[in-house]
Order: structure tokens, then C-alpha cells, then sequence
């Protein structure tokens, strides 16, 4: 799939028409700071499109990104740590368990981005099982894998795999553009 056209949409921080207006969705997910705008970006082919920031929990409302007209890019907060404020991060976690788990949106799939390597967090797994309790679609990005250590790599990726079962892991770089055709083509099977 090649992403031809992608416009920032709306970010909302609440229940939303849009949200349920029948276009389908595909969601992003990670840790703050795991590097999820530098994946959409590079996704766009935008550098732009999604705001990047060095501090953690930048995201705080969900963005629509309309992609080649006909569905929604949705770049939700991260989770785990974020320098904001206890009631911000709470405020924050609802509103992804919202989205997730209580909003009628049109979900197709959803990303979840983790850091190639560190390995899957705590964060990380918990998301993981809630998003498989709720019987989501779930595609694992291994971002940052050109951070990861020429001997390590088969190793690290091997690890990642195992603990995350069955679900696809696509290896990732958004920095070096690696796996970006990849998951551009699994986002819409």
C-alpha cells in the first residue's frame, strides 16, 4: 500500500462524532516516548504530520490523521511514564481505555509499537493482554531496531516474538526507514 495523501483531522480529548462516523480505523499505540509520531511520520511520508517531542507524554488527546481518504491513522497518548502531572495521566489512561474498550469506533487494527531494545515492558505486556482480552487485531512494531547491537539482533528479536506469541512483529526504524513498506502493507490486509 503507498500512502498518498495524509491531513490531520482532529485531536479530541472526549467521546467524538467523528470517532464513530463509519470510517475505518486503524490505532497506535506505545509507551511515551517509544518513538510512535516518528513511525507515522515516516508511514506519511511527513516528517511534520505527527508532532515529535523529547519528552515523554507530549500526545495528550487522540489525533485523526485521514489517510488516502479512506480511513483514519489514529495516534493515541502513550502509556507508562509521561511528565505530566498524577490526574493528567490518569485522565490519560481513561481515555485510551475508552477508545479501546467502550467506543463504538470502526477499529480495523492496532499498532503496537514497543522499543526493539529495551524488549516488551510491563506497560508494554499489560497493554497487550487487554488489547487480546478484548480480541483486537494486533500488529507489533519493534521500533528503533538500528539501536540494537549487530550480534544482539536475532537474539532481541527472538525474544520480543516469544513473548509476545502470535501475533506479527515487524522490525522497525523509523530514523533508518526500515519496515516501513511492511507495515504500510500488513496495516491494510
Amino acid at each position: 500500500m503507498n500512502i498518498k495523501s495524509a491531513t490531520f483531522v482532529k485531536g479530541v480529548t472526549n467521546i467524538d462524532p467523528s470517532l464513530a462516523d463509519g470510517v475505518p480505523q486503524i490505532a497506535f499505540i506505545g509507551r511515551s516516548n517509544v518513538g510512535k509520531s516518528s513511525v507515522i511520520n515516516t508511514l506519511a511520508n511527513q516528517k511534520g504530520l505527527a508532532k515529535t517531542s523529547s519528552f515523554p507524554g507530549r500526545t495528550q488527546q487522540i489525533n485523526l490523521f485521514l489517510i488516502n481518504k479512506s480511513f483514519y491513522l489514529v495516534d493515541l497518548p502513550g502509556y507508562g511514564f509521561a511528565q505530566v502531572s498524577k490526574e493528567k495521566r490518569s485522565q490519560i489512561e481513561e481515555l485510551i481505555n475508552w477508545y479501546f474498550f467502550e467506543s463504538n469506533c470502526d477499529l480495523k487494527k492496532v499498532i503496537l509499537i514497543i522499543d526493539a531494545k529495551i524488549g516488551p515492558t510491563k506497560d508494554d505486556m499489560e497493554m497487550l493482554f487487554s488489547l487480546e482480552a478484548h480480541e483486537k487485531n494486533i500488529i507489533i512494531v519493534a521500533n528503533k531496531v538500528d539501536k540494537i547491537k549487530k550480534p544482539d539482533y536475532d537474539k532481541q528479536l527472538g525474544k520480543i516474538r516469544a513473548m509476545v506469541g502470535i501475533h506479527k512483529v515487524i522490525p522497525y526504524s523509523a530514523e533508518k526507514k526500515i519496515g516501513v513498506g511492511e507495515l504500510a502493507d500488513e496495516m491494510l490486509k
